[in-house]
């Protein structure tokens, strides 16, 4: 009895000594491969950088120089005085902040209609919306610049605003579900004391989807500031275009000879710096937004 005992404690110690070794070993695989990937994100930032840094006849040289000696650090003021890009950087900053306010508050009340809104063909409305997202975007490309030449906007913003005011199906679909984690017993309450639909939504719903709405406008200002596509076809004259366009013209600027890669990464870097200020300050609301969002159908 006594040996049979001391089998069964050893038995039972050995595994626990297999479990805190398999613990710190999956760990540090988890480690190594977070570590690699992050390296091979940040490996084409750094040679952005490096490249910035560069005189043009050091850009491609093989082995590459991480570590550009000397550096040249007037590549930056060249690169933004070499084109107007505070013009261009009013014009992104026009679009990305009305278009932003704009997909924020009409994708709110939308998603508001269908998380509290009880009418006939909800369910189905919000399934032929949610199909939308099925749609290329390139589809409605043609159709919509045909609307907007016939009303005569090509050549202004509005063309690359107007969708913003009518909401975005992910956007609604996002606030929605964060909508449907509110209980249904607050909304009951505050209509008992006298107030209205848009009362429960400005007093009840918007403050506690905060999280949910940070999530949207952080969305709607990076793809606005990132969009390349939309002021390509919609905007010709050059007082006109946004820093997306703007970088493009460094491919143009030395009569196809040579492309100043230096200077384009240094403008690219500059580009880059307002939507990683967003998402530094606002990441509080990214990270709710997502974990909250998902939460109920």
């Amino acid at each position: 009895m006594v040996a049979q005992t001391r089998t069964i404690s050893r038995m039972r110690v050995r595994p626990r000594w297999v479990y805190r070794l398999g613990n710190a070993v999956w760990r540090t695989v988890i480690y190594i491969l977070l570590i690699t990937g992050c390296a091979a994100v940040l490996v084409p930032f750094a040679w952005m950088l490096s490249t910035s840094l560069k005189d043009i006849r050091y850009v491609f040289m093989f082995p590459p120089r991480w570590i550009p000696k000397p550096a040249y650090w007037q590549n930056y003021p060249m690169a933004l005085t070499r084109l107007p890009f505070a013009l261009y950087f009013r014009n992104t900053m026009i679009i990305a902040g009305v278009s932003l306010i704009a997909a924020t508050l009409s994708s709110t009340i939308v998603a508001y209609g269908f998380a509290r809104l009880d009418f006939a063909g909800r369910d189905l409305l919000f399934l032929v919306m949610l199909a939308t997202l099925m749609i290329p975007a390139h589809v409605t490309l043609v159709p919509k610049y045909i609307l907007f030449n016939s009303l005569g906007l090509v050549d202004t913003f509005i063309p690359l605003v107007a969708q913003a005011f009518f909401g975005s199906p992910i956007y609604i679909f996002l606030l929605r579900q964060f909508m449907l984690t509110v209980p249904i017993e607050m909304d009951d309450a505050a209509l008992i004391d006298g107030c209205s639909k848009i009362g429960v939504l400005w007093h009840i719903i918007i403050p506690q989807a905060r999280p949910a709405m940070g999530i949207v406008a952080i969305f709607s200002f990076m793809f606005h500031w990132n969009e390349f596509l939309g002021p390509l076809i919609y905007l010709n004259s050059p007082e006109k275009r946004t820093l997306a366009l703007g970088l493009s013209e460094f491919y143009a600027t030395e009569g196809g000879v040579q492309t100043p890669w230096n200077l384009l990464m240094a403008a690219s870097l500059v580009v880059m710096l307002p939507p990683l200020l967003v998402f530094f300050f606002a990441q509080r609301y990214f990270i709710q937004g997502i974990v909250f969002t998902g939460i109920k159908g």
